[in-house]
Protein backbone atom coordinates (compact mmCIF):
# COMPACT_ATOMS: atom_id res chain seq x y z
CA UNK A 1 0.00 0.00 0.00
CA UNK A 2 1.44 3.62 -1.09
CA UNK A 3 1.98 6.07 1.36
CA UNK A 4 -0.22 9.47 1.35
CA UNK A 5 1.62 12.53 1.36
CA UNK A 6 0.71 15.76 2.68
CA UNK A 7 2.19 19.57 2.44
CA UNK A 8 1.16 22.42 4.70
CA UNK A 9 -0.88 25.60 3.16
CA UNK A 10 -0.15 28.46 4.83
CA UNK A 11 -3.50 30.46 3.23
CA UNK A 12 -5.76 27.58 4.89
CA UNK A 13 -3.56 27.02 7.46
CA UNK A 14 -4.34 23.30 6.98
CA UNK A 15 -2.45 20.30 5.65
CA UNK A 16 -3.23 19.34 2.14
CA UNK A 17 -2.92 15.84 0.14
CA UNK A 18 -0.51 15.60 -2.12
CA UNK A 19 -1.59 14.33 -5.65
CA UNK A 20 1.02 12.90 -8.35
CA UNK A 21 0.88 13.84 -11.28
CA UNK A 22 -0.28 11.81 -14.63
CA UNK A 23 2.14 10.58 -16.38
CA UNK A 24 5.11 11.21 -14.48
CA UNK A 25 5.85 7.90 -12.99
CA UNK A 26 6.00 6.53 -16.35
CA UNK A 27 8.68 9.41 -17.28
CA UNK A 28 10.83 8.70 -14.52
CA UNK A 29 10.45 4.63 -15.19
CA UNK A 30 11.06 5.46 -18.65
CA UNK A 31 14.10 7.91 -17.69
CA UNK A 32 15.46 4.94 -15.15
CA UNK A 33 15.42 2.86 -18.18
CA UNK A 34 17.38 4.97 -20.58
CA UNK A 35 19.68 5.80 -18.09
CA UNK A 36 20.83 2.15 -17.28
CA UNK A 37 21.09 1.69 -21.18
CA UNK A 38 23.07 4.50 -21.78
CA UNK A 39 25.44 3.07 -18.66
CA UNK A 40 25.59 0.07 -20.65
CA UNK A 41 26.71 1.33 -23.48
CA UNK A 42 29.11 3.09 -22.03
CA UNK A 43 30.29 0.21 -19.95
CA UNK A 44 30.41 -1.62 -23.35
CA UNK A 45 32.53 0.64 -24.66
CA UNK A 46 35.04 0.84 -21.91
CA UNK A 47 35.08 -2.51 -21.85
CA UNK A 48 35.67 -4.11 -25.58
CA UNK A 49 38.47 -1.30 -26.05
CA UNK A 50 40.77 -2.62 -22.92
CA UNK A 51 42.67 -5.40 -24.92
CA UNK A 52 43.56 -6.95 -21.23
CA UNK A 53 39.66 -7.72 -20.45
CA UNK A 54 38.37 -10.85 -22.29
CA UNK A 55 35.12 -12.53 -22.27
CA UNK A 56 35.23 -16.39 -20.99
CA UNK A 57 34.37 -17.53 -24.18
CA UNK A 58 37.24 -15.84 -25.84
CA UNK A 59 39.52 -16.75 -23.39
CA UNK A 60 38.37 -20.63 -24.32
CA UNK A 61 38.48 -19.92 -27.71
CA UNK A 62 41.74 -18.25 -27.71
CA UNK A 63 43.08 -21.54 -25.67
CA UNK A 64 41.55 -23.38 -28.06
CA UNK A 65 43.57 -21.80 -30.84
CA UNK A 66 46.77 -21.72 -29.04
CA UNK A 67 46.62 -26.00 -28.84
CA UNK A 68 45.38 -26.25 -32.32
CA UNK A 69 48.86 -24.18 -33.08
CA UNK A 70 51.09 -26.30 -30.63
CA UNK A 71 49.52 -29.39 -32.03
CA UNK A 72 50.13 -28.15 -35.36
CA UNK A 73 53.86 -27.30 -35.28
CA UNK A 74 54.55 -30.84 -33.33
CA UNK A 75 52.47 -32.39 -36.32
CA UNK A 76 55.04 -30.53 -38.86
CA UNK A 77 58.15 -31.46 -36.62
CA UNK A 78 57.07 -35.31 -36.56
CA UNK A 79 56.03 -35.00 -40.46
CA UNK A 80 59.19 -33.39 -41.39
CA UNK A 81 61.00 -36.19 -39.30
CA UNK A 82 59.53 -39.33 -41.04
CA UNK A 83 60.25 -37.18 -44.75
CA UNK A 84 63.87 -37.71 -43.59
CA UNK A 85 64.18 -41.15 -42.37
CA UNK A 86 62.02 -42.17 -45.61
CA UNK A 87 64.74 -40.33 -47.52
CA UNK A 88 67.28 -42.04 -45.57
CA UNK A 89 65.40 -45.36 -46.28
CA UNK A 90 65.36 -44.35 -50.55
CA UNK A 91 68.49 -43.70 -50.43
CA UNK A 92 70.14 -46.56 -48.84
CA UNK A 93 67.53 -49.04 -51.42
CA UNK A 94 68.71 -47.21 -54.37
CA UNK A 95 72.45 -47.02 -53.72
CA UNK A 96 73.26 -50.16 -51.26
CA UNK A 97 70.14 -52.79 -51.79
CA UNK A 98 69.46 -52.31 -54.84
CA UNK A 99 72.91 -52.13 -56.21
CA UNK A 100 73.75 -55.50 -54.13
CA UNK A 101 71.47 -57.40 -55.71
CA UNK A 102 71.62 -56.12 -59.14
CA UNK A 103 68.25 -54.42 -59.68
CA UNK A 104 67.85 -50.78 -61.08
CA UNK A 105 66.93 -48.20 -58.85
CA UNK A 106 63.26 -46.65 -58.44
CA UNK A 107 63.10 -43.87 -60.91
CA UNK A 108 62.70 -40.34 -58.74
CA UNK A 109 59.73 -39.65 -60.84
CA UNK A 110 57.82 -42.65 -59.69
CA UNK A 111 58.97 -41.78 -55.91
CA UNK A 112 57.87 -38.14 -56.03
CA UNK A 113 55.00 -38.43 -58.44
CA UNK A 114 52.02 -36.54 -57.38
CA UNK A 115 48.50 -36.22 -57.74
CA UNK A 116 47.62 -34.73 -60.87
CA UNK A 117 44.49 -34.18 -63.00
CA UNK A 118 41.88 -33.56 -60.08
CA UNK A 119 41.78 -30.83 -57.41
CA UNK A 120 41.52 -33.04 -53.87
CA UNK A 121 41.08 -30.22 -51.66
CA UNK A 122 38.80 -28.44 -53.09
CA UNK A 123 36.38 -29.06 -50.04
CA UNK A 124 39.64 -27.40 -47.88
CA UNK A 125 39.52 -24.00 -49.74
CA UNK A 126 38.06 -20.92 -48.04
CA UNK A 127 39.37 -20.98 -44.84
CA UNK A 128 41.26 -18.52 -43.01
CA UNK A 129 44.00 -21.39 -42.85
CA UNK A 130 43.32 -22.85 -46.11
CA UNK A 131 46.80 -22.60 -47.25
CA UNK A 132 48.09 -23.96 -44.48
CA UNK A 133 45.71 -27.00 -44.29
CA UNK A 134 46.28 -27.51 -47.95
CA UNK A 135 49.49 -27.85 -47.85
CA UNK A 136 50.00 -30.05 -44.89
CA UNK A 137 47.42 -32.62 -46.46
CA UNK A 138 49.35 -32.19 -49.64
CA UNK A 139 52.28 -33.31 -47.37
CA UNK A 140 50.66 -36.21 -45.36
CA UNK A 141 49.59 -37.96 -49.12
CA UNK A 142 53.03 -37.51 -50.77
CA UNK A 143 54.59 -39.14 -47.78
CA UNK A 144 52.05 -42.13 -47.66
CA UNK A 145 52.52 -42.72 -51.28
CA UNK A 146 56.06 -42.78 -51.11
CA UNK A 147 56.00 -45.26 -47.74
CA UNK A 148 53.79 -47.59 -50.17
CA UNK A 149 56.78 -47.65 -52.94
CA UNK A 150 58.65 -47.93 -50.34
CA UNK A 151 57.20 -50.76 -48.47
CA UNK A 152 56.90 -52.43 -52.16
CA UNK A 153 60.53 -52.02 -53.31
CA UNK A 154 61.48 -53.43 -49.65
CA UNK A 155 58.97 -56.54 -50.04
CA UNK A 156 61.14 -56.71 -53.82
CA UNK A 157 64.42 -56.41 -51.80
CA UNK A 158 63.05 -58.87 -49.05
CA UNK A 159 62.19 -61.96 -51.82
CA UNK A 160 65.97 -60.61 -53.68
CA UNK A 161 67.70 -61.71 -50.72
CA UNK A 162 65.61 -64.56 -50.62
CA UNK A 163 66.60 -65.56 -54.04
CA UNK A 164 70.41 -64.07 -53.65
CA UNK A 165 70.93 -66.80 -50.56
CA UNK A 166 69.62 -69.62 -53.09
CA UNK A 167 71.80 -68.34 -55.78
CA UNK A 168 74.79 -68.41 -53.78
CA UNK A 169 74.33 -72.35 -52.67
CA UNK A 170 73.52 -72.98 -56.55
CA UNK A 171 75.86 -70.86 -58.90
CA UNK A 172 78.95 -72.79 -59.50
CA UNK A 173 81.59 -71.62 -57.06
CA UNK A 174 84.13 -74.80 -56.61
CA UNK A 175 86.75 -76.28 -58.63
CA UNK A 176 85.54 -79.62 -59.91
CA UNK A 177 88.22 -80.93 -59.33
CA UNK A 178 90.38 -80.61 -56.13
CA UNK A 179 93.67 -78.72 -56.45
CA UNK A 180 95.73 -82.09 -55.17
CA UNK A 181 94.07 -84.30 -57.89
CA UNK A 182 95.79 -82.75 -60.41
CA UNK A 183 98.15 -82.67 -62.49
CA UNK A 184 98.18 -79.39 -64.32
CA UNK A 185 96.00 -76.79 -65.44
CA UNK A 186 95.95 -78.01 -69.18
CA UNK A 187 94.34 -75.27 -70.72
CA UNK A 188 92.22 -72.23 -70.42
CA UNK A 189 89.43 -70.45 -71.68
CA UNK A 190 89.89 -68.10 -75.10
CA UNK A 191 91.76 -69.15 -78.22
CA UNK A 192 94.36 -72.16 -78.14
CA UNK A 193 95.85 -74.33 -80.52
CA UNK A 194 93.93 -77.56 -81.80
CA UNK A 195 95.60 -80.99 -80.89
CA UNK A 196 94.23 -82.45 -83.92
CA UNK A 197 94.27 -80.03 -86.19
CA UNK A 198 96.91 -77.97 -85.12
CA UNK A 199 94.85 -74.41 -85.92
CA UNK A 200 94.00 -71.84 -83.33
CA UNK A 201 90.38 -72.52 -82.24
CA UNK A 202 88.26 -71.34 -79.50
CA UNK A 203 88.57 -72.48 -76.63
CA UNK A 204 85.07 -72.56 -74.50
CA UNK A 205 86.22 -74.09 -71.28
CA UNK A 206 88.61 -74.78 -68.77
CA UNK A 207 91.11 -78.63 -69.07
CA UNK A 208 91.93 -80.13 -65.97
CA UNK A 209 94.67 -82.56 -66.19
CA UNK A 210 94.17 -85.74 -63.84
CA UNK A 211 94.41 -89.36 -63.87
CA UNK A 212 91.76 -91.53 -65.32
CA UNK A 213 89.28 -92.22 -62.53
CA UNK A 214 89.95 -89.00 -60.28
CA UNK A 215 86.55 -88.05 -58.52
CA UNK A 216 84.86 -84.89 -60.32
CA UNK A 217 82.27 -82.80 -58.03
CA UNK A 218 79.51 -80.85 -58.59
CA UNK A 219 80.57 -76.84 -58.82
CA UNK A 220 77.07 -76.14 -57.23
CA UNK A 221 73.50 -77.34 -56.32
CA UNK A 222 70.99 -78.20 -59.18
CA UNK A 223 69.66 -80.71 -61.18
CA UNK A 224 71.37 -83.20 -63.77
CA UNK A 225 69.59 -82.42 -67.29
CA UNK A 226 72.14 -85.14 -69.14
CA UNK A 227 74.72 -87.94 -68.53
CA UNK A 228 75.22 -89.48 -71.52
CA UNK A 229 77.72 -89.24 -74.79
CA UNK A 230 75.51 -88.03 -77.47
CA UNK A 231 77.18 -84.25 -77.84
CA UNK A 232 79.77 -84.13 -80.42
CA UNK A 233 83.35 -84.29 -79.36
CA UNK A 234 82.32 -84.23 -75.55
CA UNK A 235 82.11 -88.32 -74.97
CA UNK A 236 80.55 -89.33 -71.67
CA UNK A 237 79.38 -85.91 -70.29
CA UNK A 238 77.16 -84.57 -67.55
CA UNK A 239 75.50 -80.79 -67.20
CA UNK A 240 73.91 -79.86 -64.24
CA UNK A 241 71.10 -77.29 -64.37
CA UNK A 242 71.92 -75.20 -61.36
CA UNK A 243 69.00 -72.25 -61.86
CA UNK A 244 69.06 -68.72 -62.41
CA UNK A 245 70.12 -69.64 -66.05
CA UNK A 246 73.00 -70.90 -64.68
CA UNK A 247 74.54 -74.72 -66.49
CA UNK A 248 77.71 -76.37 -65.80
CA UNK A 249 79.15 -79.06 -68.21
CA UNK A 250 82.12 -81.80 -67.36
CA UNK A 251 83.32 -83.49 -70.26
CA UNK A 252 85.17 -86.68 -71.38
CA UNK A 253 84.41 -88.74 -68.32
CA UNK A 254 85.16 -92.24 -67.79
CA UNK A 255 82.27 -92.75 -66.33
CA UNK A 256 79.13 -91.58 -64.58
CA UNK A 257 78.06 -91.54 -61.13
CA UNK A 258 74.39 -89.86 -61.43
CA UNK A 259 72.00 -89.98 -63.77
CA UNK A 260 68.88 -87.30 -65.47
CA UNK A 261 66.80 -85.86 -63.10
CA UNK A 262 69.01 -86.64 -60.07
CA UNK A 263 69.38 -83.62 -57.93
CA UNK A 264 72.66 -82.64 -56.29
CA UNK A 265 74.59 -80.57 -54.23
CA UNK A 266 77.81 -78.44 -54.46
CA UNK A 267 80.70 -80.66 -53.77
CA UNK A 268 78.99 -84.40 -54.43
CA UNK A 269 80.70 -86.76 -56.49
CA UNK A 270 79.21 -86.72 -59.80
CA UNK A 271 81.38 -89.16 -62.51
CA UNK A 272 85.40 -89.65 -62.52
CA UNK A 273 87.81 -88.29 -65.06
CA UNK A 274 88.48 -89.85 -68.20
CA UNK A 275 89.26 -89.38 -71.98
CA UNK A 276 86.16 -90.25 -73.70
CA UNK A 277 85.31 -88.51 -76.95
CA UNK A 278 87.48 -86.08 -79.01
CA UNK A 279 90.14 -85.83 -76.10
CA UNK A 280 94.26 -86.45 -76.60
CA UNK A 281 94.50 -87.19 -72.55
CA UNK A 282 92.95 -88.27 -69.33
CA UNK A 283 91.50 -84.43 -68.27
CA UNK A 284 88.08 -82.73 -67.85
CA UNK A 285 86.57 -80.33 -69.81
CA UNK A 286 84.62 -78.03 -67.81
CA UNK A 287 81.80 -75.13 -69.00
CA UNK A 288 79.41 -72.85 -67.87
CA UNK A 289 76.94 -71.50 -69.58
CA UNK A 290 74.87 -68.70 -68.53
CA UNK A 291 71.76 -67.25 -70.43
CA UNK A 292 72.46 -70.11 -72.75
CA UNK A 293 75.92 -68.53 -73.53
CA UNK A 294 79.30 -69.80 -72.52
CA UNK A 295 81.14 -67.86 -70.30
CA UNK A 296 84.81 -67.90 -68.53
CA UNK A 297 84.80 -70.49 -65.78
CA UNK A 298 87.55 -69.17 -64.15
CA UNK A 299 85.42 -66.20 -61.90
CA UNK A 300 83.57 -69.36 -60.28
CA UNK A 301 85.95 -70.95 -58.17
CA UNK A 302 85.75 -68.42 -54.91
CA UNK A 303 84.63 -71.36 -53.04
CA UNK A 304 87.28 -73.32 -53.17
CA UNK A 305 90.68 -71.83 -53.48
CA UNK A 306 92.54 -69.26 -51.71
CA UNK A 307 93.64 -65.97 -52.79
CA UNK A 308 97.35 -67.30 -53.64
CA UNK A 309 95.61 -70.73 -55.61
CA UNK A 310 93.80 -68.18 -57.74
CA UNK A 311 95.92 -66.46 -58.71
CA UNK A 312 97.97 -69.62 -59.52
CA UNK A 313 95.14 -70.67 -61.51
CA UNK A 314 94.70 -67.54 -63.47
CA UNK A 315 98.22 -67.51 -64.75
CA UNK A 316 98.04 -70.96 -65.88
CA UNK A 317 94.34 -70.25 -67.44
CA UNK A 318 96.23 -67.66 -69.76
CA UNK A 319 98.74 -69.42 -70.88
CA UNK A 320 98.68 -69.62 -74.84
CA UNK A 321 99.05 -73.26 -75.28
CA UNK A 322 97.29 -76.44 -76.83
CA UNK A 323 94.33 -77.47 -75.57
CA UNK A 324 93.48 -81.06 -74.52
CA UNK A 325 90.49 -81.58 -76.95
Amino acid sequence: MSKVKYYYDSDTLSYRKIEQKKGRKAGIAILSILGALLAGFILLLVYLNIPQLETPKEKALRRELENMELQYELINKRLKRNEDILTEIAERDDNIYRLYFGAKPIPEELRNAGFGGVNRYKNLEGFDNSEMIIETSERLDKLTKQIVVQSKSLDDIANLAEQKEELLATIPAIQPIKNEDLKRMASGYGWRSDPFTKARKFHYGMDFSAPTGTPIFASGNGVVTRADANSTGYGKHVRIDHGFNYVSLYAHLSKYNVKPGQKVKRGDIIGFVGSTGRSVAPHLHYEIFKDGDRINPRNFYYGSLTSEEFNEMLKASNLINESLD
